[in-house]
């Protein structure tokens, strides 16, 4: 089995991604994206169930920014080849930054589907109960 990306290397996938996305979409995204080593899970994860935060999109009065997981994505993900790994990124970084154009435009849509999709999370049973 292949071993998972160090950070170097994921930042670098990262970059090329980032560097496909129209520079419109970093309008006023002061902080830029940030790739951080440590792995975050949401608050209300299961210890049987782990809900892990690939990324997040944070607005304070020190300005905006899109903050990337990479512990979370070694965690979730350590098991996809480069290829699939790549994609997740690309995926996870377009969320945050819908996060962030919807916030410019005063929408709030997407974040009402990640709570229902923490909704959702609430109702799974963790498939170690499956039978």
């Amino acid at each position: 089995m292949k071993e998972f990306p160090n950070i170097d290397q994921v930042h670098e996938m990262l970059e090329t991604i980032s560097d496909e996305i129209p520079q419109d979409f970093y309008k006023e995204l002061s902080g830029g994206v940030v790739l951080v080593e440590h792995t975050k899970k949401h608050a209300e994860t299961r210890p049987d169930y782990p809900l892990y935060i690939m990324g997040e999109y944070h607005r304070s009065a020190m300005g905006r920014q899109i903050i990337i997981y990479y512990g979370s994505f070694r965690k979730a993900y350590h098991h996809l080849s480069e290829k699939r790994l790549y994609e997740r990124l690309k995926e996870t970084l377009l969320h945050e930054f819908t996060h962030h154009l919807e916030n410019l435009a005063g929408e709030r849509g997407l974040e009402k589907k990640d709570a229902e999709r923490v909704n959702s999370y609430r109702r799974v049973r963790s498939p170690k109960d499956s039978v």
